[in-house]
């Protein structure tokens, strides 16, 4: 715990068995509850999971990125977590600077704390590919000044939130996909959260996970209509439900709505 407050760690996986147990053997004591939601791997996830004591929950098919957070939120709220961390299960981001970003929410310093592979400036002595770098600065640049923000990176998955941020944010109105996470984040700038960050090194490597340059594109075409979406939701010409404060949230203990999740999305978490 910090100040009394619990810290969850929400662990979102697909296909994770070779990085699982490095990942997890980095996560501080400091955290109350580790939570796994495997998206239907093909492989090991769940079994290396269970064996390193993870409360593990399953969806019984492949639902996409977004949706495996929707269920890590859900269930960390269900604990009672004041503080949630999403931590890849890839190893891709080190779980080391987790006492530093909940930290900075503990003590009521930021809403949303990210870990930044940008600033530093080490994200391509990390291994972050040309291409993903190059987009990864546009975008940011762009959305900074359409948002009015000065962040260094939307883009990474190294995210921390307080639990008014997961209980406020109309989070079941986002995509399935990869663009929730920037969905997350501009809804959080759009409802006037405190958003942070801290300097996160990063690592690529074969065993890390990484989409592909057509799931990227796509990703990045999402990112415009987001942010697109949230300036005419400021000026008043349009009212999208994603920035709607009346959209449809995360509610502990009640599920999701039938569109949703299909019949039997979840088995009961082994502990």
């Amino acid at each position: 715990m910090i100040r009394g407050q619990t810290l969850a760690v929400v662990l979102p996986a697909f296909n994770s068995a070779r990085t699982l147990a490095d990942t997890v053997r980095e996560l501080p004591d400091i955290v109350d509850l580790r939570i796994l939601v495997d998206d239907a791997s093909s492989d090991d996830t769940v079994a290396v999971a269970r064996s390193l004591g993870l409360s593990t929950f399953t969806h019984d098919a492949n639902y996409g990125y977004g949706r495996n957070q929707m269920t890590c939120y859900r269930e960390a709220l269900n604990t009672g977590a004041d503080i949630v961390v999403m931590v890849h299960p890839d190893y891709q981001y080190t779980p080391r600077l987790l006492p530093a970003m909940a930290s900075l929410i503990a003590y009521d310093v930021y809403d949303v704390v990210l870990g930044s592979r940008i600033l530093g400036g080490r994200a391509r002595a990390g291994g972050m590919p040309l291409y993903k770098y190059v987009a990864n600065r546009i975008l940011t640049a762009w959305q900074n000044l359409m948002l009015g923000a000065k962040l260094s990176e939307y883009h990474t998955g190294y995210r921390a939130f307080s639990r008014r941020v997961l209980e406020t944010v109309p989070l079941l109105e986002n995509a399935d996909g990869f663009v929730f996470d920037n969905q997350l984040l501009t809804q959080c700038l759009h409802f006037g959260f405190r958003v942070g960050e801290v300097s996160c090194p990063t690592k690529y490597f074969a065993e890390a996970s990484s989409i592909d340059v057509g799931r990227s594109v796509l990703y990045g075409l999402g990112v415009v209509k987001t942010t697109i979406q949230c300036v005419l939701q400021r000026a008043g010409v349009f009212r999208f439900r994603i920035f709607d404060p009346n959209g449809r949230r995360l509610i502990p203990s009640t599920g999701y709505p039938d569109r949703r999740v299909a019949a039997g999305p979840m088995s009961p978490p082994q502990r």
